[in-house]
């Protein structure tokens, strides 16, 4: 019998999880493996208590369809064992040729968050529709509460704002194909929103149909549906044409099958579930074949067609297509065990807050369906109970240009998209931090359905009405320091949040810095050790560039890429940031350490792995970056290199600065900020401004407002000790932090005193 094959884990692929170096966050365990064959790869996974993996204290389960697990019942603390074999050896057990054993400890108190079986999952689940959000009892319920009061649950605004329209518009036309099949932009664009809408129309004269027994809307409803079921399901609303357009349909055709299903004729019903059935298909088979998301997660796409498709379509077509809960169950167990490939325990998302936005929204949607049909919680997972933290401490609420990663609103505040996914965290926990997010940017936020990542992705009264129905009423918390962390270290991802004074814009002060284990994977970008500043109402170190379009020669050449960023290069060069997923994965950086006490709160971060490919000869880069008495921060670069080299220090903003030997300024509209370079190893650096964007179609960015560059260069040497100041302050304060500097032992010792006579030291290694 040959050996079973057990390939090590690659940096793209999924761990070998539970070991003994793991950190259990809830209870039971999630099981991990790399598959042992390319295709139809079946498993038999073991779990005992001893070692010996004796018969009286072992669990077998299987044959197991995909190589991860999670069980049905939680485990009594203590430390377990576990292996894995192909379930086709069949024959006696001792015939399997089992995997190396691993090693687990379960601590006592972790959350509880088994999944049912696959044989008692649905045992519940009603075989009538409507299922999606409302099953037949409570749409009569609902019923009779908008009879007795048509603005429950904000039902009169949804009904004439989301519903009247769609009575008078006529039906959309089936997409076009682009020019000899090449996508261009601007038709992408068209065909995203044609698709959108198509899904508010369905979706909404449907349920509003149904909830209000309302002949002319129901027809209106299926007139829309059944045009929209005429469409080719292979052409251009297919998931290998437009994958965007695909979803929607996907999710306009089971929203209106399930909720018109009363009225279709059998005849109709075939034809609209076929039709379902094809598109559903064509995501599953993307998504379990193709991109293999269990095997390697990180594919924004796939892993949130999960949502957008897999289970809608699939909670519609349950009891009546078998495929529907085969895919539904793969849904529901890489929910319950591979999600988020974007983040861990803490609730971070590697790619950002808007993708944060982006893919929370789908699944947050999808959710809420689980729990109202299959009547599973898996909000109740640890990442689900924390993740709302994440836009609350990295994306505040009147903050601009201040966080990291792809963000098609650059340049804008955080998107009501955002605070009403915060909303959801708020009513799941009751945490009245995010509330408060919520109420700041609906406040903020007024012409919302203008912006096109806002419209284009929900409707806020359909989303409105739901959460209404479904969650009871938060009340607000402020972010006052006594509810607050005033240092926020999101481990999962790498970023670590600096505030003061939240709870008022004039006064806020938000420093975010990042040094994260994904690199530039996705929708990360090469920014490493890099740092952005937001105080008194305006950015003043930025995340610079305008978001065009993804793949634009700005977001490829500038946004994605080190240049842009408020960090180092080194010899000209920046973090790899290209197309080869494996090396923006390696080009990964660390957060080694986070301190905090009153007055005094640093972080080390290392990026030396995120320049391996560019500049190979670089040793060791370490930031340090320390917030003083909630008032100015101190920078401190190591950089050790095996050759001498040039370091270039690098600074984003809004506004041309003002330059003066070793001190920048810039001068915003209400704040200020002087940036000094208070000791640098080699010498005065070689400071310089710009406002262009650097390798970029100057028609990308025709018409748009300058922004500029800092550049500050060391001279060569091989090592490298830079020490920069940032003062903050209200435009017109004009005030300064004094130093000095002692440098008689082996180490640079810098006193910083503030306006307050507060001094703070800081210890730098010299460079030999």
């Amino acid at each position: 019998m040959g050996k079973l094959f057990e390939p090590v884990s690659g940096l793209l692929t999924v761990p070998y999880e539970p070991n003994e170096k793991s950190e259990l966050k809830e209870n039971p365990p999630r099981f991990t493996w790399m598959p042992a064959k390319p295709e139809d790869d079946r498993y038999l996974l073991q779990i005992s208590s001893s070692s010996e993996f004796e018969a009286d204290s072992t669990e077998q389960v299987g044959p197991l369809p995909f190589n991860f697990y999670t069980p049905d019942h939680v485990f009594e603390p203590g430390t377990y064992y576990w292996r894995y074999a192909l379930a086709e050896e069949a024959g006696a057990a001792a015939q399997f040729c089992w995997s190396e054993v691993r090693s687990f400890v379960v601590p006592e108190h972790l959350p509880s968050t088994p999944l049912p079986t696959r044989e008692t999952r649905y045992a519940d689940t009603d075989v009538a529709h409507p299922r999606l959000w409302l099953q037949p009892g409570r749409v009569e319920a609902l019923r009779e509460r908008i009879r007795k009061d048509a603005a429950v649950c904000g039902w009169d605004v949804f009904y004439e704002k989301s519903v009247r329209p769609w009575m008078e518009k006529k039906l959309i036309p089936e997409p076009e194909r682009y020019p000899d099949n090449k996508r261009v932009a601007k038709l992408w664009r068209k065909m995203y929103m044609d698709c959108q809408e198509t899904l508010y129309a369905i979706r909404h004269l449907s349920v509003a149909g149904v909830l209000l027994e309302d002949a002319d809307i129901l027809e209106q409803a299926k007139r829309w549906l059944l045009h929209v079921v005429s469409w080719d399901p292979g052409g251009t609303t297919s998931r290998d044409y437009n994958d965007e357009a695909a979803f929607r349909i996907a999710g306009a055709v089971a929203w209106g099958y399930d909720w018109l299903h009363g009225i279709l004729s059998e005849e109709e019903r075939a034809a609209v579930r076929a039709n379902l059935l094809i598109r559903t298909e064509q995501v599953a088979h993307h998504v379990i074949d193709r991109s293999r998301i269990h095997r390697v997660p990180y594919d924004s796409h796939a892993v949130r067609s999960l949502s957008s498709v897999l289970v809608p379509a699939c909670i519609a077509m349950l009891h009546e297509e078998p495929k529907a809960r085969e895919w539904l169950d793969y849904a529901l167990e890489y929910y319950a065990c591979l999600y988020s490939p974007w983040g861990g325990q803490d609730g971070g998302w590697a790619e950002g807050p808007m993708y944060w936005t982006t893919g929370l929204a789908y699944l947050i949607d999808a959710l809420n369906l689980i729990r109202q049909y299959v009547d599973i919680d898996l909000f109740k997972r640890p990442f689900f109970t924390r993740t709302g933290d994440f836009p609350l401490y990295v994306n505040s609420p009147g903050t601009v240009r201040a966080s990291f990663g792809d963000q098609s609103s650059l340049g804008e505040p955080p998107s009501l998209k955002t605070a009403y996914n915060i909303r959801q965290f708020a009513g799941l926990t009751g945490n009245g931090l995010y509330q408060w997010y919520y109420e700041q940017v609906k406040e903020q936020d007024k012409d919302a359905d203008t912006k096109f990542y806002n419209y284009g992705w929900w409707d806020f009264r359909f989303d409105d009405l739901l959460y209404n129905h479904d969650y009871p009423a938060v009340q607000p918390v402020v972010p006052v320091p006594e509810s607050i962390e005033p240092v926020k270290w999101f481990r999962d991802v790498g970023w670590v949040a600096f505030h003061r004074r939240m709870d008022d814009p004039d006064e806020h002060i938000q420093l975010l810095v990042k040094s994260s284990p994904y690199g530039s994977l996705s929708h990360s970008h090469g920014d490493q050790n890099g740092f952005l500043l937001h105080a008194y109402g305006e950015p003043l170190a930025i995340d610079s560039g305008y978001y065009i379009a993804f793949g634009s020669t700005m977001h490829r050449n500038w946004r994605r890429q080190t240049i842009s960023k408020n960090g180092l290069l080194i010899d000209g060069k920046g973090q790899y940031a290209g197309t080869d997923k494996v090396l923006c994965k390696e080009a990964c950086g660390l957060v080694e350490e986070v301190l905090s006490k009153p007055g005094f709160a640093s972080v080390r971060m290392n990026a030396t792995s995120a320049y391996r490919e560019t500049v190979p000869y670089l040793k060791r880069y370490v930031r340090e970056v320390h917030w003083l008495d909630d008032s100015y921060a101190v920078i401190v670069d190591s950089v050790d290199l095996d050759r001498p080299g040039r370091v270039s220090w690098l600074m984003h903003t809004l506004h041309q600065m003002e330059l003066k030997g070793q001190v920048f300024r810039v001068v915003g509209t209400k704040a200020e900020m002087e940036g000094r370079f208070v000791y640098v190893s080699s010498g005065d650096m070689t400071l310089s401004q710009h406002d262009q964007f650097t390798d970029v179609d100057p028609s990308e960015y025709e018409g748009l407002p300058s922004q500029w560059h800092l550049r500050a260069e060391t001279k060569e040497t091989q090592s490298h000790r830079i020490v920069t100041l940032l003062v903050p302050m209200k435009k017109g304060d004009d005030k300064f932090v004094s130093y000095f500097i002692d440098d008689q032992d082996h180490g640079i010792h810098l006193y910083f005193t503030n306006e307050k006579g507060t001094t703070r030291m800081i210890e730098v290694p010299k460079a030999y």
